[in-house]
C-alpha cells in the first residue's frame, strides 16, 4: 500500500502504556453491528460533455505519430489497442487530409487519456464500486490535449495520467511478466481498479483493502499502522467508497437499525425487559415504532470506537467485543461495516496524531465510559478498496480470494466496447449572421411607425 516504517509518532511511547491498561473485555457473544445500507450499483456511464465552442486541435504529423506509438505499447498498461483506432491513425497520417487526420487524432487520445484516468470498465460492470474520482476536474482532458500538442510531448503527458501509487507500478511490471491469460486479466482488472480512484490518494488517508481483511493508516507516503479488518459476509458485503473521515468517537452509542431489532432484541425487550437492560439497551415505543439504542459498555457491538465518516452506506471502521473473529485467515462475518483489530490502538492513534489530543486526554476519555467525541483538525479520507491482486513484498504480486465475485463482471467487460469519451470535441460551428432588415419607404408627413 506504500512503504512501511516503524511507528515512529509524537507521543508513541507515552500513548501505547495507557493503550494496554485499558484493554477491552474478549467477550464470546456474536455481536451484529450497524447493517449495511445497500445501495443499487451505477449502471450508466458519465454523459459525454460536448464542448462547442472551440476549434479542432490541429495535428501535426509528428504528434499523431507519437499517439500511434504509445496506442501500439498500450498492452503495458493493462489495456487493448484496438479500442484506439490505430489503423484508421495510421490510414490518417499517411493521406493527404489534415481534416481527417485532426478528427481521427483527436478522438483516439481522447478516448485513450479517459481510460488511462478514469478506467475502461463500465459503470455496470464496477459492482457496489461509490468511490468518488475527482482527476476529471482536476486533469481536464481538453487542457491535456491541447498543452501536449503544443509542446510535442504526446507519449509524455499520456504516461503522467497513471496512478502514482507505487502498488500500481508493481502491477503493471507484473503484467508484462503474467505467463496466462487468467493472471493477465487478474493484474488488469486490479490496475483498472486503481485508476477508478483518485490518481494521488493524498498526504494522509486510512485505506481498507477488503480482500485481504486489512486496514492501514499512511502519513505522509508512510505506513503507520495496520490493523486486521473484519468485513462483510457474502449476504451484506462492504461496498468501496471513499468518505471522508471527520473525527473518532469513543464509547459509542449503538442505534440498532430496523433488521436488527426485528431479528430478535424486539422481542427480548417485549418479554424480558430486565435482561435487555443488563445489556446495555435503552429504548422508547413498542411495536413498529420501537427505537432501540445500546449505551456505551462492555456488551456494546462497537466496542469502544468508531470512525466519523459519514456516507449514505452506513459504513464506518468500529470496534468489536467479539475478538475471536480477528484469529480467522478469512474474515468476512460482519453485516458490512469494518471491525478493526486493536481498536485502542487505533482510535488512539487518530486522536493523539489528527485530533491534537493527549495520550492522558485519550485515556481520561476512554476511562470515563461517556461517549466522547474528537474531531479532526483537517479530515481526510478514507478508502474502502477491493483489490485481488496486491504486491507480495518481493517485487512481484500475489493473488486474494475473490470474496465478492467482483473480478469475472471486469474481466467479461474486456471483450466489449470500454467506457465513453469523457469530452467530446465538436467543430466550432458556423457564426451566426444577423438578420438584414430593409427599410420601408415612407411618405412625407409619417414617421414608418404603424
Amino acid at each position: 500500500m506504500a512503504k512501511n516504517a516503524p511507528f515512529s509518532v509524537r507521543h508513541t511511547a507515552t500513548l501505547l502504556l495507557p493503550l494496554s491498561l485499558l484493554a477491552a473485555p474478549v467477550l464470546a457473544q456474536e455481536v451484529k453491528e450497524d447493517s449495511v445500507i445497500l445501495q443499487p450499483d451505477k449502471v450508466k456511464d458519465d454523459a459525454p460533455v460536448v464542448a462547442v465552442q472551440i476549434e479542432m486541435p490541429n495535428w501535426s504529423e509528428e504528434n499523431a505519430t507519437a499517439l500511434l506509438s504509445f496506442i501500439e505499447k498500450v498492452g503495458d498498461e493493462g489495456l487493448f489497442a484496438k479500442d484506439y483506432n490505430p489503423d484508421g491513425l495510421a490510414a490518417a497520417i499517411l493521406g493527404n487530409d489534415q481534416g481527417k487526420l485532426d478528427k481521427t487524432a483527436t478522438d483516439s487520445f481522447l478516448l485513450l487519456a479517459t481510460h488511462l484516468r478514469d478506467g475502461r470498465t463500465p459503470n455496470a460492470a464496477r459492482k457496489q464500486w461509490f468511490m468518488v474520482d475527482s482527476d476529471g476536474d482536476s486533469e481536464p482532458l481538453l487542457s491535456l490535449l491541447t498543452a501536449a500538442l503544443g509542446a510535442g510531448t504526446v507519449k509524455e503527458t499520456l504516461a503522467t495520467l497513471d496512478p502514482v501509487h507505487p502498488d500500481f507500478a508493481v502491477l503493471k511490471t507484473s503484467l508484462k511478466k503474467a505467463k496466462t491469460t487468467a493472471e493477465a486479466n487478474a493484474i488488469r482488472v486490479n490496475m483498472e481498479r486503481w485508476r477508478w480512484m483518485p490518481r494521488a490518494l493524498g498526504e494522509r488517508y486510512v485505506v481498507s483493502n477488503v480482500p485481504e481483511y486489512l486496514t492501514r493508516v499512511v502519513h505522509g507516503g508512510t505506513i503507520i499502522a495496520t490493523h486486521k479488518a473484519v468485513v462483510g459476509k457474502s449476504a451484506t458485503p462492504t461496498p468501496q467508497l471513499n468518505p471522508m473521515a471527520t473525527g473518532i468517537i469513543v464509547n459509542p452509542t449503538w442505534t440498532l437499525p430496523r433488521s436488527i431489532i426485528n431479528e430478535g432484541i424486539g422481542a427480548t425487550i417485549a418479554r424480558n425487559p430486565g435482561s435487555a437492560r443488563a445489556q446495555g439497551y435503552t429504548w422508547t415505543g413498542s411495536g413498529k415504532t420501537l427505537s432501540v439504542v445500546q449505551q456505551p459498555g462492555a456488551n456494546n457491538a462497537l466496542g469502544v470506537m468508531k470512525m466519523e465518516m459519514l456516507n449514505p452506506h452506513a459504513i464506518y471502521l468500529h470496534d468489536t467485543p467479539s475478538k475471536g473473529a480477528f484469529a480467522a485467515a478469512a474474515r468476512a462475518f460482519s453485516h458490512g461495516c469494518i471491525r478493526t483489530e486493536r481498536a485502542l490502538h487505533f482510535s488512539g492513534l487518530m486522536a493523539v496524531m489528527f485530533a491534537g489530543k493527549s495520550p492522558e486526554e485519550f485515556g481520561e476519555a476512554i476511562a470515563s465510559g461517556k461517549t466522547t467525541r474528537f474531531g479532526f483538525d483537517n479530515p481526510f479520507p478514507v478508502y474502502v478498496a477491493y483489490w485481488t491482486v496486491i504486491p507480495d513484498g518481493k517485487g512481484g504480486v500475489k493473488k486474494l480470494a475473490d470474496i465478492y465475485g467482483r473480478d469475472a463482471p471486469v474481466v467479461a467487460s474486456f471483450a466489449q466496447a470500454g467506457r465513453p469519451t469523457a469530452t467530446i470535441i465538436a467543430p466550432k460551428p458556423p457564426e451566426v449572421v444577423p438578420t438584414v432588415t430593409t427599410a420601408r419607404a415612407t411618405t412625407p408627413g409619417t414617421s414608418g411607425i404603424y
